[in-house]
């Protein structure tokens, strides 16, 4: 299976999936999918998986064919926006490096309202301090800055309540900066804060000596901390720092949130964050430097993960408890696998695009098999996270180039598309007929076929 080792069940105890866990699992992955159209409220959209049902979508436009609006943005960010209803949320800094959050109208590009929730902006490497992308519960919209800065609107621009994290958890301690998306998940706000002990980076003289890390659950309403998770894990240096958003997973025992960092997979209860399962073995090579990136992404049964600096890609059964080894391992793979992307689930199918290398695998999430696999046909970099939606896989390299795939059984290119105005590393986002589109200068809606 070129690269993949399968594990076979002697390996390992296998539990069964009953009928009633199956249709509840698939309950839960269709709500979101129920019509033709659908909110895209959070960084990897409507079924977390970077997926949406939208249809018509075009796949051919120029900037200035077929472009609906365009409007500048007062700074660069890596965050993707989030369209909720008639609003289109997302952050950026501005040249007095305040961190702001602004509101556009989706149907005429006009910005309705910015509010500035934190100050002083700076970059390092790829990464600012306005990189977490925001999440909307479709009343209110939350938005959370590398300065800890977190703070919660309604649509008109009220702000609701304003927490500085860093006065319950210290200064965040990552080397290039916070960048973990929070996730909304039934009526709770969750955030992951991996980050280095001892604190290097300027972030030693803080109110809080040390750095922990942990799953931290909040109330959506008034922001207060109803409890946090430790999670402690042996991982050296720079290996205990990591970006990734934590990830709703239906599996045997209901629903369990899932996060990947620190050389490590953890399981845990979303009412309490009771850790349930732990896969310790994401970094073989023991690197220091082994940051994480990518999120996990989920399908019935499995949960799909990335090491570090591009060392694998895992496929975890989740019907494990405690902490684990090979035996919880589906299947693996060490080629082409991602350093920034976080793979993408659609259709039945597995997507991981290596970004470094241009290179897009699908394969068959239960077994590894590989389905197909091709050059993007660029050799631009891509940091941005693959979209899947109307039959399609929609990539936006750092320069700037669209290149759309078929999602179908073979590889195929259907088109390019050159927009420049890089940095870009925002996942496109479709939704109500439309693909939305951040570059470091403009937020582009591109009309849809059935427009």
């Amino acid at each position: 299976m070129g690269g993949v080792n399968s594990i076979r069940a002697a390996r390992g105890r296998r539990s069964s999936w009953p009928l009633r866990t199956l249709s509840a699992l698939a309950l839960a992955l269709a709500s979101p999918l129920a019509g033709q159209a659908a909110d895209w409220a959070q960084w990897r959209g409507p079924s977390f998986n970077g997926s949406s049902p939208e249809t018509n979508l075009p796949v051919r436009w120029s900037k200035s064919e077929s472009v609906a609006w365009t409007t500048p943005l007062p700074g660069k960010s890596g965050a993707t926006p989030v369209v909720v209803g008639d609003a289109i949320f997302l952050p950026a800094p501005d040249q007095d490096k305040n961190l702001l959050l602004l509101c556009v109208d989706r149907k005429s590009g006009t910005v309705r309202w910015q509010q500035t929730v934190g100050v002083g902006d700076r970059t390092v490497g790829k990464n600012n301090l306005a990189s977490c992308s925001p999440v909307s519960d479709g009343k209110r919209v939350f938005a959370l800055f590398g300065t800890s800065d977190l703070a919660a609107f309604d649509f008109a621009g009220q702000e609701l309540w304003h927490r500085r994290l860093r006065e319950e958890f210290g200064a965040f301690a990552l080397q290039f900066l916070y960048g973990a998306s929070p996730l909304l998940f039934e009526g709770k706000l969750y955030l992951a804060l991996m980050q280095r002990n001892p604190p290097t980076y300027g972030h030693a003289i803080d109110t809080v000596p040390e750095r922990k890390s942990y799953l931290v659950c909040l109330d959506p309403t008034t922001g207060a901390t109803l409890w946090r998770q430790e999670r402690p894990s042996a991982a050296p240096e720079e290996a205990m720092e990591a970006y990734s958003t934590p990830v709703p997973s239906f599996g045997p025992r209901g629903v369990e949130l899932v996060l990947v960092g620190a050389d490590c997979v953890t399981a845990h209860r979303p009412d309490t964050g009771q850790e349930v399962w732990r896969f310790p073995l994401l970094n073989l090579k023991k690197n220091p430097g082994g940051r994480i990136v990518p999120s996990v992404v989920a399908s019935p049964g499995f949960v799909f993960a990335c090491g570090p600096k591009r060392e694998m890609l895992v496929a975890l059964r989740t019907d494990a408890a405690g902490v684990t080894d090979d035996a919880q391992v589906a299947w693996r793979t060490t080629e082409y696998v991602p350093d920034v992307c976080t793979p993408l689930v659609y259709r039945g199918k597995l997507f991981v695009l290596d970004g470094d290398r241009q290179m897009m695998t699908a394969f068959e999430p239960s077994t590894g098999t590989k389905l197909w696999q091709g050059k993007l046909g660029t050799r631009e970099i891509f940091y941005a996270s693959p979209t899947g939606a109307d039959g399609r896989i929609f990539c936006l390299s750092e320069e700037g180039t669209v290149v759309i795939l078929s999602a179908g059984d073979t590889f195929e290119v259907l088109a390019t598309i050159s927009l420049g105005e890089g940095p870009c590393s925002s996942s496109i986002v479709p939704a109500y007929g439309c693909l939305f589109l951040r570059t470091a200068k403009n937020l582009y809606c591109v009309k849809g076929d059935g427009l």
